[in-house]
Order: C-alpha cells, then sequence, then structure tokens
C-alpha cells in the first residue's frame, strides 16, 4: 500500500506512537509526502521533544530517519488548483498534500479531519491499524 503522510502522523511516530507500527508494517510499501510537510515535521520536532523531556539531539535524527520519500512540487503541481479548491479554506498547509494524493492517486494517512471531506481516501492511523490487522 502507498500513502501519502501528514506531519501529525510523522510527529507522532517520532515519540513511538502507534503510527511507528504502521509505518514498520510490511504492507506499506511506500510512504510518500511534500517538502512543506516535511518541514513542519522538522520545525516541531524539536518542540516536541522539549515538551516531552526528550533529548532533542535524537528527536532530530529519528525525523531525518523517517522512512518516507519527499515528492518534489514538479511532480504534483498540477493539481494545486484543484487541491486549494477541496481544502484552502479549512487548512491551507494540508494543500499541497492534498495535491500529491489527487495526482498520485494515493489514500491520505492524517489524524486530521480536515480531510474527511476532500475527495480522496483517507486513514486515520487507528482506521490504517485494523485495516493491516485483516491482512
Amino acid at each position: 500500500m502507498r500513502l501519502a503522510v501528514d506531519a501529525n502522523v510523522l510527529l507522532s511516530a517520532l515519540i513511538g506512537g502507534k503510527e511507528a507500527r504502521v509505518l514498520s508494517h510490511p504492507a506499506i510499501t511506500e510512504v510518500l509526502t511534500t517538502e512543506p510537510t516535511l518541514a513542519e515535521v522538522q520545525e516541531y520536532a524539536g518542540l516536541l521533544a522539549k515538551k516531552r523531556r526528550l533529548p532533542e539531539d535524537l528527536v532530530l535524527l529519528a525525523a531525518a530517519s523517517l522512512p518516507i520519500s519527499v515528492v518534489p512540487r514538479e511532480r504534483y503541481s498540477a493539481s494545486l488548483p484543484e487541491a486549494r479548491k477541496r481544502i484552502a479554506e479549512r487548512d491551507p498547509d494540508d494543500v499541497e498534500l492534498l495535491a500529491l494524493a489527487i495526482r498520485m492517486k494515493l489514500p491520505v494517512w492524517s489524524n486530521d479531519n480536515d480531510f474527511e471531506d476532500a475527495g480522496v481516501t483517507w486513514y486515520t492511523t487507528a482506521e490504517l491499524l485494523r485495516l493491516l490487522a485483516g491482512q
């Protein structure tokens, strides 16, 4: 299964959330994201480390080691206008990830309800864990 992944999922995986189980599941063959999503993860990783009283350098190293691929904007930019129409009012930060999902025909993995009515398949971590348990 290929997925377009949101920042909230990756941040949770960094601190050992259930998202790490999904990322390491053999049925998950490719996890893709955008540069702005990765930048958001890097921005909040340090804050998350402080909040959780974890060594910041280890959390940043874990962020750099996430099993994800960053897709260049040129590969999904044609879908940006459609993505803006669908989600910009709810969360402009999610436009690029939605454009990636639309262009590459990927389901979105996010624990953010903004994708609920975005016109793409959307999974929360809990839904993916149930789905993967059945395989």
